[in-house]
């Protein structure tokens, strides 16, 4: 008898690892990684200080206070203070973000894949027309050796 063995734990953590889309997906959070450090630079370095330009260079600093009296701060702050000013900073960073993947890899890949469908696309017609202009030249000649038998023999 023999015996049916199954992969070991090993062998299939193995073959889950060497599947491509392992590697790409740890590659795009490597890279994700270090984007986010190059966003985080350009919203504190650029877009707060403009966003600031009416009050304080740090968006931190702006909160609204829901019970009074908001005074101190870290462990000796006392009141209820909603920091807003964090919130537009993250909000910020998440559209520049979006922005940036959108426009250089979402939309120049959207405009690759619609060139080479249209590519493939151009190439299926030429074909086509190859088939039908071969389907013409083979009629002409079975038409022509039908004139060389002659009207009264026809076999097909």
């Amino acid at each position: 008898m023999s015996e049916n063995k199954q992969p070991g734990v090993w062998e299939g953590f193995k073959a889950f690892l060497m599947r491509g889309n392992v590697i790409d997906l740890a590659v795009a959070v490597v890279i994700g990684a270090a984007f986010t450090s190059i966003v985080n630079s350009v919203v504190k370095g650029i877009i707060n200080p403009l966003v600031g330009a009416i009050g304080t260079k740090n968006l931190d600093n702006y909160t609204a206070c829901l019970e009074d009296p908001c005074t101190g701060t870290g462990a000796t702050a006392k009141g209820i203070r909603i920091m807003w000013g964090s919130v537009l900073g993250a909000t910020l960073s998440f559209v520049i973000t979006a922005a940036v993947v959108y426009f250089l890899m979402v939309l120049p890949m959207a405009k690759f894949l619609a060139r080479q469908a249209a590519r493939q696309k151009a190439k299926e017609g030429t074909r086509e027309v190859i088939e039908v202009s071969e389907l013409e030249v083979l009629k002409e000649i079975r038409d022509a050796l039908v004139a060389q038998r002659g009207p009264g023999r026809r076999e097909y």
